[in-house]
Formats: structure tokens, C-alpha cells, sequence
């Protein structure tokens, strides 16, 4: 295996990481609307993703910079034809951060609401977003042999694209009232498992449409693999949680994203962006990657500094591991 092929496995892990993480607390802001029915609610299912949400974030950071330092190619014909899409999701990642930082900032009603309102809408359209970004990279775009994109902004919005977003939007969504279960005592937790079920159902609906589309198309043997695996597991989530084993049923879940994005990126291989024109202009990891001597360099930075935010942040899921109610929030004092 050569270095570029590497760095494809290991900016595949990055994203798969980045969607296991920022899944769940995707799913716990939508959830903000969804499910709590008071204000005290609310700020219990913030509490949970509090400590973490922007340990998750870094994992998106990660895979952008490796994306641009490994295959330069790729990162430029991604972030010029899906400019559009990644705005939006840009623009909405900042909205949340500092809709989590400020909305406890004044006491008024008002106030409050209108951030968590911005939360909610910042957590669901990227959640459906990164699903029809995802879509298209898979389905192949229109890149001339320039290795530009060459098509518009609706030429995104296809059924096969449309369909990924309502997979990463639902999956996400039930990877968060798993969350929420796992992390909650009291009322709310019951509820969440009673959501979950609900959720899970058409995930697993919309999931399955998807990958056996993506099977089709593009798959091999090994995607066939990743595709029974995720399906397996989300039956499994779904069976854990009307158990009540909300440890297994979260573990489970995340498997199910790990499996679907491991799919779509043994899909994709060799390329990393399909083109829909020529199959001979796509972009692979021959001809989009960095040269050599640069992958070594990445490599050894990587070697070094990975287990250490590996460390760092499993450090920061182990101190905030307890389970919260509404028993534990305070009257804010302002």
C-alpha cells in the first residue's frame, strides 16, 4: 500500500470519526425542539453535549487540513463546486458555537429561546447537508478535464444526493436520542428511548433504500460487507434500546455510521471525486494526491500527534461520563 492510499484510509477515518462524534450532538440539538418539553429540559440535553461539542469539531478541522495537505486536488475541486453548501454549513457550525456559549448569557425568555431555536436549526441542516455533500462525492459530479467542476448549485440537489441527507439527518437524530438516553435519568431518558424507536424506524427505512442504491451503482464485495454490517447494526440499536440497554444501543449505532461512512468510501476508491462526464477526468488518489516526500512528513506528524488528542479527548468523555436530570440544574443566578 502505498502513502497516498493511506492517507486515504486515514482522512476516511477522520471523517468517519468526525460523524460519530458530531452526529450525536447533531442529534441532541434537534433534539432541543423535538423532544424537551421545558426550559429546564433543554438546558439538561445542552448539558450533556456541553463538555464536548467542540472536542467534536476538531475531528471536521482534521479531515479538512489532511484533505488539503494530502490531496490538494481533491480539496480544491470539493470546497470551489460544493462552495455553496459548505458556506451554509460553515455559517452554521458558527452560529451553534456561539449559540452555546451566549445563550445563558441574560436571563429573558426571549433571549434564551431565540438560541436555542439558532441551535436547533444550526444542529438539523447541516446534519441533512453533510449527507448530500457526501452523496455527491460518491454519485460523481460534473469535472471537466481540468478537474473542475463545471456544474451548478441544483445539480447537487439530486434524488440520490437528497436521499443521503435524509439518511445523515435521521441516523443522526437517533444516534442523539441514544445519546440522550445513555447520558439522562429521569422522565426525559424514557422519552428519548420512546424517540429513538420512532426515529430509528425510518432511518433504518431511508438507510437501507440508500446503501443498496450506493451497492448498486458502485459497490464491490467489501462494500456489500460494510453495507450488512450497518444494517445489522442498527437493527441491534433498535433492539437494545427497547431493552433498555442504552450502552449497547449507543455503541451500536455508532457502529452503524462507522459502517455506512467505511461504504461509501470503499465505494469510492480509487477515486475521491467521480467525474460524471469522463471517467478518465476523475480525480483518484494517483492524480490528486500531494508528492511523496510531503505524505512522509504528514505521516510522522500524524504518528506523533494523534494519540495525544486521542488521549486528550477520551480524557474529557471519561470526567463528564455521569448522567444528568433536571434535578441537577440550577436556577441560573445572573
Amino acid at each position: 500500500m502505498q502513502l497516498h492510499d493511506v492517507w486515504f484510509v486515514l482522512i476516511a477515518v477522520l471523517w468517519t470519526g468526525y460523524f460519530f462524534l458530531e452526529g450525536f450532538d447533531f442529534g441532541v440539538g434537534i433534539l432541543t425542539k423535538l423532544l424537551a418539553r421545558d426550559r429546564a429540559e433543554k438546558r439538561v440535553l445542552i448539558n450533556t453535549i456541553g463538555p464536548v461539542w467542540d472536542g467534536n469539531e476538531v475531528w471536521l478541522l482534521t479531515a479538512g487540513g489532511a484533505t488539503f495537505a494530502a490531496f490538494p486536488e481533491w480539496y480544491a475541486t470539493l470546497f470551489s463546486g460544493f462552495y455553496l453548501p459548505l458556506l451554509i454549513i460553515l455559517v452554521c457550525l458558527i452560529v451553534r458555537g456561539v449559540a452555546f456559549e451566549y445563550r445563558a448569557k441574560r436571563p429573558e425568555e426571549n433571549w434564551q429561546r431565540n438560541w436555542e431555536t439558532a441551535i436547533f436549526w444550526s444542529s438539523l441542516i447541516p446534519a441533512f447537508l453533510w449527507g448530500v455533500a457526501f452523496g455527491n462525492i460518491v454519485r460523481g459530479v460534473k469535472i471537466d478535464k481540468n478537474f473542475e467542476y463545471v456544474g451548478g448549485f441544483w445539480d447537487l440537489l439530486n434524488p440520490y444526493a437528497l436521499l443521503g441527507g435524509v439518511v445523515t439527518l435521521t441516523l443522526f437524530t437517533f444516534h442523539g436520542a441514544v445519546f440522550t438516553a445513555l447520558k439522562t435519568v429521569g422522565d426525559i431518558r424514557e422519552r428519548a428511548r420512546k424517540l429513538a424507536l420512532q426515529v430509528g424506524l425510518v432511518t433504518a427505512v431511508s438507510a437501507l433504500v440508500f446503501l443498496l442504491w450506493t451497492q448498486v451503482d458502485s459497490g464491490d464485495g467489501k462494500s456489500l460487507v460494510a453495507l450488512i454490517v450497518a444494517v445489522a447494526a442498527l437493527v441491534g440499536a433498535l433492539a437494545a434500546n427497547q431493552a433498555g440497554r442504552e450502552g449497547w444501543s449507543f455503541a451500536l449505532s455508532g457502529v452503524t455510521i462507522v459502517a455506512a461512512v467505511a461504504m461509501l468510501f470503499l465505494s469510492l476508491f480509487p477515486n475521491v471525486m467521480p467525474s460524471s462526464l469522463n471517467g478518465d477526468w476523475s480525480l483518484t488518489v494517483t492524480n490528486a494526491s500531494s508528492s511523496p516526500y510531503t505524505l512522509k512528513i504528514m505521516t510522522w506528524c500524524a504518528a506523533v500527534a494523534t494519540p495525544i488528542v486521542l488521549l486528550y479527548q477520551g480524557w474529557t468523555y471519561w470526567v463528564f461520563r455521569k448522567r444528568i436530570g433536571t434535578q441537577h440544574i440550577a436556577e441560573a443566578a445572573h
